[in-house]
């Protein structure tokens, strides 16, 4: 146990590190071809570090119900302004549904209610924020690699996208609504869940209501909220800035282990 808290700590630290670049507001630096090579090794570092030393399954931490923190705080939106998600919300997302497309057998669409009467996981975990810091809360949801086994994954899908309701930045080209991705080990992780309760109650809409990715061997900044799609792609170059995610666009790493 001892190993792996250290081993915890570095990989948080050397992140922090590389991330806190952008939050310093040092965006040239983070800009700078020279800065984006060394975090391209300090992150591949950090997947191939965690991966070898755990193993692909082996589980984030697990508390119990006497540890969960009474603040929660809520990270990045706390309320999509986008008329779509107000009207979901005004009929308490009945009328909401979770497109799964892309690269997949049987493209699917599912309401809140489906997903909520397929088998479940819940877990108490810890969520670590790039900003420095944590708290324990318990999750339940669907287990992610449940659904896409359920669609069918084509063989040429490498990553998983998630596509968010919150515009977390006003452009022309639509690059900022907010977005993420896995790759495969991860989607198909045993605590990687699409949460749709937080705390034994459905998700409040500052947590990301209706429903919102958990990836728990990874950064806060990767737990996507407002989920409204889920593709399968060969590469993610092609969205948006071509990093994988919203942060990542703008100098942050694509993997964020912990």
């Amino acid at each position: 146990m001892s190993r792996l808290i250290t081993r915890r700590r570095f990989l948080i630290g050397s992140t922090l590190t590389a991330s806190a670049l952008g939050l310093s507001g040092c965006d040239a630096l983070v800009e700078s071809d020279r800065t984006k090579s060394v975090l391209k090794i300090a992150e591949g570092f950090s997947m191939k570090t965690q991966r070898l030393l755990l193993g692909d399954d082996a589980l984030a931490r697990e508390f119990s119900e006497a540890d969960l923190s009474p603040v929660f705080r809520s990270n990045g939106t706390s309320m999509p302004d986008n008329p779509q998600y107000l009207d979901w919300m005004s009929r308490q997302f009945s009328t909401w549904r979770l497109d799964v497309g892309g690269l997949v057998e049987k493209p699917s669409q599912f309401s809140l209610a489906q997903l909520k009467a397929m088998p479940s996981r819940t877990q108490i975990t810890r969520h670590d924020c790039v900003e420095g810091w944590s708290a324990i809360g318990k999750w339940t949801g669907l287990p992610l690699g449940a659904l896409l086994q359920s669609v069918g994954l084509k063989p040429e899908a490498r990553y998983i996208v998630f596509h968010c309701a919150d515009e977390y930045e006003k452009t022309l080209d639509g690059s900022g609504w907010y977005y993420e991705s896995l790759d495969l080990v991860d989607a198909f992780h045993p605590q990687t869940i699409l949460a749709y309760s937080m705390n034994g109650r459905d998700l409040e809409v500052a947590h990301g209501a209706p429903l919102r990715l958990r990836v728990e061997r990874q950064l806060g900044y990767k737990q996507a909220k407002y989920l409204t799609r889920i593709e399968g792609v060969a590469d993610l170059g092609q969205l948006y800035g071509g990093n994988g995610g919203f942060w990542e666009d703008r100098g942050y790493e694509w993997y964020a282990g912990i």
